[in-house]
């Protein structure tokens, strides 16, 4: 089993940055990569990007490129998602998720972010 805690959310103005953290516990040899999602209220989960366990190929949905990053610090099983010129759009729930097969198969618990205008 792999266990993934997010970390990071919190409120933040309009044109702000926050860096959010994922670390992976458990069997952490098993991951394959990681990803992460965010949903707003009443709206389906999106599909933010990705980077393998290895920290390299690390990819990003069309509309996340230029503001936000995903990298990974290998020594401490965690991977970041920092997020740049933050909109009130941007405001939902983050997720990540651990692929260890072929879906995302373990998921932490969210943190919530709010960008105020």
């Amino acid at each position: 089993q792999v266990q993934l805690v997010e970390s990071g959310g919190g409120l933040v103005q309009e044109g702000g940055s926050l860096r959010l953290s994922c670390t992976a516990s458990g069997r952490t040899y098993s991951i394959v990569g990681v990803g992460w999602f965010r949903q707003a209220l009443g709206k389906d989960r999106e599909v933010l990007g990705a980077i393998d366990w290895s920290g390299g190929n690390a990819r990003y949905a069309d509309s996340m490129k230029g503001r936000f990053t995903i990298f990974k610090a290998n020594a401490k099983n965690t991977v970041y998602l920092q997020m740049n010129s933050l909109k009130p759009e941007d405001t939902a729930v983050y997720y990540c998720a651990a692929k260890v097969g072929y879906e995302y198969d373990s998921w932490g618990q969210g943190t919530q972010v709010t960008v105020s205008s």
